[in-house]
């Protein structure tokens, strides 16, 4: 199961204990073995998905320590995880899968560094396409691009006319999908340390800069 389905999974199942807050006996009181397993789960969804900084972070965990054990308090705490909910399930912010992509391309780019350091040229230099390659496609799959069956050249090309690359950044595009071509096709008298280090060293601003 994707990563997207069990969030929205998981944010439907918290939607559901949300109802069981309040004692079924309509005593007008709050279960609060209930509220606390709740509240808690919530806290840590919502701190992996948008962050601890993120507003909905930061006003459900004010709604959380300032909780007065009342039905006022609980609308509030409920109506921010809604909000938090829709937000997520209408796409308008990144989710958790940029963030773990970001660090699968992280460890790739760390072990072509260590490779590369330690002399091993032509390791370095695959490992360092294929996260290049990748975080290009996912970033343009992210805007709007089509990348099925697309070659890196491509890709390239469609960001530039959309305008997603420019700057250095345009200028260091240009030659590196040559060098992932004879990087991937063993061509390796084409490929220098040089050309290894450049590619790792534009992924790693990438990476900071879109995931």
């Amino acid at each position: 199961m994707k990563i997207d389905e069990l969030i929205r999974r998981r944010f439907r199942e918290l939607e559901e204990e949300a109802k069981q807050v309040w004692n079924e006996d309509r005593s007008q009181t709050i279960n609060y073995e209930v509220y606390q397993r709740w509240a808690t789960s919530v806290l840590s969804i919502l701190e992996s998905i948008f962050g601890k900084m993120s507003s909905h972070h930061q006003n459900f965990r004010k709604s959380y320590d300032n909780f007065k054990w009342n039905q006022h308090d609980i609308e509030s705490a409920t109506g921010i995880f809604q909000a938090a909910k829709r937000d997520y399930e209408a796409g308008y912010l990144i989710g958790l899968e940029n963030k773990l992509s970001g660090e699968i391309f992280g460890d790739f780019v760390t072990l072509a560094k260590h490779s590369l350091d330690e002399g091993h040229k032509d390791v370095a230099a695959v490992l360092a396409s294929a996260a290049l390659e990748d975080c290009l496609k996912r970033y343009a799959a992210a805007n709007g691009i089509d990348v099925d069956r697309k070659t890196m050249q491509d890709v390239v090309g469609a960001l530039k006319a959309k305008g997603l690359v420019s700057g250095a950044q345009k200028t260091l595009l240009e030659s590196m999908p040559k060098v992932r071509d004879y990087s991937m096709h063993a061509n390796w008298s084409k490929v220098s340390a040089a050309d290894v280090g450049s590619i790792i060293g534009f992924v790693e601003t990438f990476l900071l800069t879109h995931f």
